[in-house]
């Protein structure tokens, strides 16, 4: 009874604070597992552990509940989930394995464990640092073994230093579990945590590298519209880091036809003058579908994938689709045959990937980008986009897009900041390809003069 009461409380205060993972099915049940598995772990590991003391011969067997690795569920949480609900999973599951062992001190010692877990990961950037989580735990354990032992009376004998072992023992095995099972889960559940995502903005990923010598215009327009996402993530509550990264990857697939590209075309005249402009738009839409191809071959997450091939949405390739039009004036052509493939954009990142890939572009065009033109331009982009019904599938507000062109405007206001002259130089068109003007060299009665 009182586990269910337990568990009330932590599924009310899930849906309380974090709602999304209540309507999301795919993580309710693996937060219901995570406790699930913590309580059979813990039954496991008690098991054998006590077995293992009876072994030994030791006095006191209820000393190798300290080797018990509870404080791997809240790890797995925090990467898998947040800080916030690991504490919750903390203190709901210490007070279970209280109740299970009729032991009315060790939900500290597990709560204590459990929480150093859950911080020692907030910002795991690398896989090796779950290592150095199990060194804190170990840390955590042995401080708090030692002090539950003094407050028993038994601090100078030689449970102590069994207690030691066991905390030691437990930290080591939650590195070894959470290590060993992390990839799975995030496999099974679909799910992207930071660490896979540091792990890919890595420039060496053979994919980027790829990118950056084959297509560097794309990889630079990657860039800036990461920089865009990113900060615009922020203001609307969405992982800031996901879309960074999946704005990196979101135009992968032009590494095929990179030419074909007006940000990689380096002279005129552009390889779409001979082709039809159906040719041209089957061109320009297929990248959605090489993107997806080539993620899928590299095995980027689940996540990424869905806005590589959302990211365009079912928008219409308007410049050729114009072009079919003038060639084509006594039979209109079928829009549905310029049109992208879509889906729309699902997600609040695969939304403002769309909106940033847009937006970026366009500023190219801009004559003189002064804040204001900026200003205009952002809203026309994202007023179209928004008017053209592909943001009608994904959770973006009114107000989340108003913030979000507060935040493109930001960042585009300093990518076009201005700039002054260089003195000697002159970059106007007829004097571009002129050697600079050479400094005068003073006189040698001025060096002399001069203060050094």
């Amino acid at each position: 009874m009182i586990s269910f009461v337990l568990l009330f409380i932590l599924y009310r205060d899930i849906m309380r604070y974090k709602p999304l993972y209540i309507n999301n099915y795919n993580m309710l049940i693996l937060l219901c597992l995570m406790i699930l598995g913590t309580v059979v772990i813990g039954r496991t590991f008690g098991y054998l552990l006590e077995n293992l003391s009876k072994g030994l011969g030791l006095v006191n067997t209820d000393i190798s509940r300290y080797g018990i690795p509870i404080a791997a569920g809240a790890m797995f949480v925090t990467l898998l989930f947040d800080f916030h609900t690991a504490i919750i999973f903390s203190f709901t599951v210490s007070l279970l394995t209280g109740f299970w062992l009729q032991d009315p001190l060790y939900p500290i010692y597990t709560f204590a464990g459990s929480l150093t877990a859950a911080f020692s990961v907030i910002r795991c950037k690398k896989r090796s640092a779950l290592l150095r989580g199990g060194l804190y735990i170990i840390i955590a354990n042995i401080s708090l073994a030692l002090i539950l032992l003094l407050a028993q009376g038994e601090l100078f004998t030689a449970m102590a230093g069994n207690a030691v072992i066991f905390a030691i023992f437990s930290g080591m095995t939650v590195s070894a579990i959470v290590s060993l099972l992390l990839p799975l889960l995030e496999h099974v559940f679909k799910i992207t945590t930071d660490i896979s995502l540091l792990e890919l903005l890595d420039l060496n990923q053979p994919l980027m590298k790829t990118l950056m010598i084959t297509a560097p215009g794309t990889y630079h327009h990657s860039v800036i519209v990461g920089n865009l996402v990113e900060a615009a993530a922020e203001a609307v509550g969405v992982n800031p880091l996901l879309a960074r990264v999946s704005s990196y990857y979101h135009d992968i697939g032009k590494i095929k036809m990179p030419e074909y590209f007006i940000e990689n075309q380096s002279m005129d005249p552009s390889r779409h003058d001979k082709l039809t402009p159906h040719m041209s738009s089957m061109i320009i839409a297929n990248h959605v579908k090489e993107g997806v191809e080539l993620a899928k071959q590299y095995k980027l997450p689940q996540s990424i994938i869905d806005i590589i091939r959302q990211h365009h949405g079912n928008a219409l390739i308007t410049c050729f689709y114009q072009k079919a039009r003038e060639l084509e004036q006594k039979k209109s052509p079928s829009v549905d045959e310029y049109k992208y493939p879509g889906p729309k954009p699902q997600t609040r990142v695969a939304a403002l990937v769309m909106m940033a890939d847009a937006v970026e572009a366009s500023s190219r065009v801009l004559n003189e980008p002064t804040p204001a033109r900026i200003s205009a331009l952002v809203d026309k982009i994202i007023n179209h986009i928004f008017l053209d019904g592909q943001l009608d599938e994904c959770e973006l507000t009114l107000k989340d897009i108003s913030e979000i062109k507060k935040r493109f405007l930001y960042i585009l206001t300093g990518i076009f900041h201005k700039r002054i002259n260089y003195p000697g130089f002159d970059f106007s068109d007829e004097n571009i390809h002129k050697e600079p003007a050479k400094n005068n060299k003073p006189e040698p009665e001025e060096v002399e003069k001069g203060s050094h």
